[in-house]
């Protein structure tokens, strides 16, 4: 499909992509990119002035300017009057949700997970290969009305579950570009284009079937950001004529600046809001991005070290708990990592009980319901709010007035006795290589050392090695991380991979070792991957 192709279509559309991909022509209408082009009007010169401003907040931070609550909108935070949304239906009871990409199979095993809530995943754990674009709204399109089945040669997969969990879609985040689709041939913002065309799709059949056009709103950096999105809704709920207030978002607090803004950013999208989500891996990468030429006093140890337990990490937790309960809406807790195994026992018995333990935690800190990455974790999570909510559907009516809003708190980044270690170091590298190279297979979310990894996680893993070669750290063991020694932990690393037929270990080795160690920080992992990859 290119402009001019069909009458139809709007003449300031065009497509650039590698065929028609399954599926594209139920959505990619031509009343479907209208819609979309409208949206994009709404979102494309604003989007640009903010991702200008994230540039200018960074450069600041760099500095020596802290982010601190910001003084402008004091009067948002001291006002007690108002609140979010209502709850929506499907959005009441959220203690369980299960995370993953819009891939045939994994959502499929999504909706049979007994979760009772799905965050399907266009962004992180999605690569954005025009057909897994596509595919995924097509697999929306035929969960949301009960018709999406698979069938292999070893198995048929269908929907059997009596009650699927409520589908929550997280379309791309604000510095994405889809380099498929052009409006006056300029790339089309890749968040307005998940947005719509599955609000163009599927809202109505949504409300006919009891549920609503729900999203998560990823990389959000400031209430500014919430602002626009909450304008693209206004759009999109007048286009269609819907109510407005019919879309509800969670957004996820995955970002060190939007920590600073929480109650503003539910303010900003008030009747849409259905609450804060602790996104904790994009919020640890965020850190590590914004802080990484700050010297010694921000570097962070080994990944594994920087729990939800340690103090800056725990003031985030209970600030975002205590923001959305005092505003009426849901605060979500975050991923667990681990993942059973179920050729290994005892790695799933040690599974089970650290994502116990990160339950635990959260629901007595009063969330009202948590991620978990895989099927087998459901009972897990869902024991433990159970435990803590009993016939509740929630526990919004815990204020958490106990905490104090600490803006100091949120950049303190010191954990006593922790270290940087050769392993690591060499952790870091292993598992971004292979993250990268499953990526440009078309994988967003991988199992690597039973832990499940996404474009969150392998972003911290570069921007720790880069951080760390650049202050210049040693590690516990005596190795000055230089790109000398990184370079020989590299060729360990590299050397030490079983090869396949077909597989993408030297693009990923070649793009990782770029990205690490470049003068010159770029802003996303995933941006240089796609644009040399993937469009």
């Amino acid at each position: 499909m290119t402009q001019g192709s069909n009458p139809d279509i709007n003449p300031r559309f065009s497509k650039q992509a590698p065929g028609v991909a399954p599926g594209e022509e139920l959505i990619l209408t031509p009343d479907a990119i209208d819609f979309i082009v409208q949206l994009n009007d709404v979102a494309t010169e604003r989007r640009d002035e903010l991702m200008a401003a994230r540039h200018a907040r960074r450069e600041s931070i760099s500095q020596g300017n802290d982010p601190k609550f910001l003084p402008e909108t004091a009067h948002i935070r001291a006002d007690d009057s108002w609140r979010g949304a209502p709850l929506a239906p499907g959005l009441e009871d959220r203690r369980v949700e299960i995370t993953g990409p819009t891939e045939r199979k994994m959502t499929i095993n999504a909706l049979n997970s007994g979760a009772l809530t799905w965050l399907a995943d266009l962004e992180d754990a999605n690569q954005p290969a025009w057909e897994n674009m596509i595919g995924g709204q097509l697999n929306l399109y035929e969960a949301i009305r009960g018709t999406i089945t698979l069938s292999t040669p070893d198995k048929e997969y269908a929907v059997t579950a009596e009650r699927t969990p409520t589908i929550i879609v997280r379309p791309r985040g604000w510095h994405y570009d889809e380099k498929h689709l052009f409006v006056d041939g300029k790339p089309m913002v890749a968040g307005v284009v998940d947005f719509g065309l599955y609000f163009f799709h599927n809202a109505r059949e949504l409300l006919a079937r009891g549920r609503g056009p729900y999203f998560y709103l990823p990389k959000t950096e400031s209430h500014l950001e919430a602002r626009l999105w909450n304008d693209i809704f206004v759009k999109a709920q007048e286009l269609i004529g819907l109510p407005q207030g019919t879309i509800r978002a969670t957004v996820l607090i995955e970002t060190i600046t939007a920590a600073f803004e929480m109650e503003e950013i539910i303010y900003e999208l008030r009747e849409h809001s259905s609450g804060l989500n602790a996104g904790r891996w994009d919020y640890l990468f965020s850190i590590i991005k914004n802080y990484r030429d700050r010297g010694e006093d921000f570097v962070l140890p080994d990944r594994a070290q920087v729990t939800m337990a340690v103090p800056f990490m725990r003031s985030y937790a209970l600030q975002l708990v205590r923001a959305c309960h005092r505003r009426g809406v849901s605060a979500m807790g975050g991923m667990a990592a681990f993942i059973p195994n179920r050729r290994k026992p005892e790695v799933t018995e040690n599974a089970l009980a650290k994502v116990r333990e990160d339950k635990n935690r959260e629901a007595d800190d009063g969330f009202d319901g948590s991620w978990v990455a895989h099927p087998d974790l459901v009972p897990v999570c869902k024991e433990v709010f159970d435990a803590k909510l009993g016939d509740n559907p929630n526990q919004i009516d815990r204020l958490r007035e106990d905490v104090v809003p600490d803006d100091e708190a949120l950049i303190s980044l010191e954990i006593p006795g922790s270290t940087i270690t050769d392993n690591g170091v060499r952790t870091n590298i292993d598992v971004g290589i292979r993250y990268i190279e499953a990526w440009l297979r078309g994988n967003g979310a991988v199992a690597i050392h039973d832990l499940m990894e996404d474009a969150a996680t392998a972003e911290i893993s570069r921007s720790q090695i880069w951080q760390w070669r650049n202050a210049g750290v040693t590690t516990v063991e005596g190795n000055k991380v230089t790109t000398e020694w990184l370079g020989e932990v590299f060729d360990d690393a590299f050397n030490a991979l079983e090869r396949f037929e077909g597989d993408r270990y030297d693009d990923a080795r070649g793009l990782f070792q770029e990205v690490a160690l470049a003068d010159e920080y770029p802003d996303f992992l995933t941006l240089p991957a796609y644009e040399r990859y993937v469009a």
